[in-house]
């Protein structure tokens, strides 16, 4: 596993950062103050984000992997773009909320005409996420089996900004609203799992990734049936797991949190990462995605954030559920010497 984070380290999250330079520099050139602001904060924030679904590309061939991680990127960035603007702005319109994620439906569909996204506020962004989503067109489109995956990635882009449009609505709403739409994501899960499950773009990566070794329609329904919706709902709620003091100060609706306490969120996330271990191991590729599951699993429990506050025993447990051995605290510390060179090497690789 080391061997393998070093090559995605030093080749994959290299290329990703590379793009992201690239779009920081088109997003400084956007008129509005305030969507500019949004749009870096995005890339400057959410960068992990990139390059964690990216992570696939560590078993392409160099050349494929930088039009994998450059699709990647553009997409990604404009989702993470849209949760700014939903998240950070100020409204809490759902038919702005749709409005702007009619950009992912686009994004997904080459060819399809632009819309006027920004019709429910007052300024737009000057062509931004216009260019990306043309950007992420031309990306899908260069895919050979897309057709074969397009319908299931239209279906995984539906149900994320279906959730976009729910959970940015006032408290109370929006709990009402996501518990109505995602109780019934599968038997196993709760409302909140079952919406941590159709906010990740994992699946739409991992469909990607099928398409570009080979994919006819059984092989997209297994890996569709491998990350949606357990290992998508993992990502989520490791990513709302290291957010949580963040949605509190900001008052935003956590998944994680959802749980009622501390212990029952720490149990929930066991349980679903076994889940999400025991899908990918059945998948015909299965070592790929065990590697991304717990390659994913590890960068999120040692994220600043989590000892920042306090969570490095409760994400210590977290990783032991798909097989990662974060104990040792701080992956920097001497006493754990195969991981502290790794995110030290991660965080020279991924500056800015």
């Amino acid at each position: 596993m080391a061997a393998l984070l070093r090559r995605f380290l030093l080749d994959v999250v290299a290329d990703a950062s590379d793009e992201l330079r690239q779009l920081r520099g088109v997003a400084a050139r956007i008129p509005n103050a305030e969507l500019r602001r949004e749009a870096l904060a995005s890339i400057t924030h959410k960068d992990f984000h990139v390059h964690g679904g990216c992570i696939l590309a560590t078993f392409l061939p160099k050349k494929v992997a930088r039009d994998y991680v450059r699709l990647v990127a553009v997409f990604e960035t404009a989702v993470d773009y849209l949760d700014n603007l939903c998240d950070r702005t100020g409204s809490q319109d759902e038919a702005d909320f749709r409005a702007l994620h009619e950009a992912l439906a686009d994004a997904v569909r080459p060819g399809a005409p632009l819309r006027q996204y920004f019709r429910h506020r007052a300024a737009d962004d000057g062509g931004y996420l216009n260019g990306l989503v043309e950007k992420s067109q031309a990306c899908f489109a260069a895919l050979t089996s897309y057709d074969v995956i397009a319908p299931y990635v239209a279906e995984a882009t539906r149900r994320y900004s279906e959730l976009q449009a729910l959970k940015h609505l006032p408290p109370g709403e929006r709990e009402r609203r996501c518990a109505e739409t995602f109780a019934h994501v599968a038997t196993e899960m709760q409302w909140f799992e079952g919406a941590a499950a159709s906010g990740s773009t994992l699946p739409t990566f991992a469909l990607v990734f099928g398409a570009i070794v080979g994919c006819d329609d059984a092989r997209a329904r297994e890996l569709l049936q491998a990350y949606y919706p357990w290992i998508s709902c993992f990502h989520i709620l490791l990513d709302y797991f290291i957010d949580q003091a963040e949605d509190a100060a900001h008052g935003e609706l956590n998944f994680v949190t959802s749980y009622g306490d501390p212990e029952a969120a720490t149990a929930g996330l066991e349980r679903v990462g076994r889940a999400a271990l025991e899908r990918a191991r059945v998948t015909s590729d299965a070592g790929h995605h065990i590697f991304a599951l717990r390659a994913m699993c590890g960068f999120y429990c040692t994220r600043p954030k989590v000892f920042e506050q306090g969570l490095q025993d409760r994400a210590g447990t977290i990783a032991g559920s798909v097989g990662v051995d974060v104990t040792a605290s701080a992956w920097g510390l001497s006493r754990n010497r195969a991981l502290g060179p790794l995110l030290a090497l991660y965080r020279r690789v991924a500056r800015p």
